[in-house]
């Protein structure tokens, strides 16, 4: 029989999915480090090149900008967690970290799916309704848009923290390499039932709903591009295809922390379980700016033009400083 627990009492969390790699530990941090590395300076250019580029001051791009941030936030809620953890010997979190870590995950997935959707709708309008693009997708909807992408899932994160944090628990081990809401909630020996019935409210309205929507738009460009031009159907492939990667890499990723906790994966090899649910955090903040950034032929462009006039300027300086020195070495043999 399990003693109950008052949440109040639980003052850290002890994550038992880490074990002991010894020396192995060192070349998992040098893996993990490289990776949000090449996730923080891949996205941050993609950034920069929308910013600093006046013709990419677009719905389209500006959106695209939105979803770059959100990758940086939730791969920053992540990685240095996973490196300070490998390094330590004790894997114990005190619990408002761990509910920190809870609310910045939670946002996070909710802010991609939320992001996802609102794009799909920008396309939607940008391939079927391409005279009325403008006056429809105006700077206040834009803005607005933006807003409700970041505000409402914030909302619903903070929420669905504070409930996870006055559960009352009958125990504080968590099987896994980071903190999960549902692997708390599991923890519980308080009646769930509220906090069941809003995860439900939230997963209709943060999946179901952008993802019908995203259907919805792309049932519309697939009947528009089935019947326009040739050149309309290439627009649409290159504007279309990086988000449907993205959409789809990120739903198997959130398909399977949802079913991970509710399903029997004992005969699943725990080290691969570990890697998949670093799937999302991990291969989504990599793949955005890739996709994006090579399949979108402006911004590829755009990329290209700020590494060469970079590159350029670099070039130009040397030679400068070259002549200048050329100059005054012969003026000083001149004398």
């Amino acid at each position: 029989m399990r003693m109950k627990i008052n949440s109040t009492q639980v003052s850290y969390f002890t994550l038992s999915a880490y074990f002991d790699s010894g020396f192995f530990k060192y070349f998992y941090v040098a893996v993990i480090m490289c990776l949000y590395v090449v996730i923080v300076v891949s996205n941050v250019f993609l950034l920069v090149v929308i910013c600093v580029n006046r013709s990419l001051h677009e719905p389209m791009y500006l959106f695209l900008c939105s979803l770059l941030v959100n990758e940086l936030y939730g791969s920053s809620g992540l990685f240095p967690f996973l490196l300070l953890q490998i390094l330590s010997d004790v894997h114990s979190v005190p619990a408002a970290f761990c509910f920190l870590q809870v609310f910045c995950l939670h946002s996070y997935a909710c802010v991609e799916f939320s992001s996802l959707a609102v794009m799909s709708y920008d396309r939607h309008l940008a391939i079927c309704s391409p005279l009325q693009y403008n006056a429809r997708m105006t700077s206040r909807k834009v803005s607005v848009l933006v807003a409700l992408t970041w505000f409402y899932p914030v909302i619903v994160a903070a929420v669905t923290t504070a409930l996870s944090s006055s559960l009352q628990l009958c125990g504080n081990v968590i099987d896994q390499v980071f903190c999960g809401n549902y692997a708390i909630v599991q923890l519980s020996c308080s009646d769930t039932t509220a906090h069941n019935v809003y995860g439900l409210f939230t997963i209709v309205l943060t999946l179901f709903v952008p993802v019908i929507l995203i259907l919805f738009s792309y049932v519309r460009i697939f009947k528009v591009c089935f019947s326009g031009s040739k050149q309309t159907r290439q627009k649409a492939v290159g504007t279309c295809t990086p988000h449907l990667a993205s959409l789809l890499n990120f739903s198997f990723g959130c398909a399977f922390q949802i079913f991970q906790g509710r399903l029997d994966v004992s005969s699943v090899p725990k080290a691969l379980l570990i890697v998949l649910s670093l799937y999302v955090g991990i291969l989504q903040p990599i793949l955005n700016p890739i996709m994006f950034g090579i399949q979108m032929s402006k911004i590829r462009n755009a990329c290209k033009d700020l590494l060469c006039n970079k590159t350029f300027s670099g070039q130009r300086a040397r030679g400068e400083k070259q002549l200048r020195r050329s100059f005054i070495g012969s003026v000083s043999v001149t004398e």
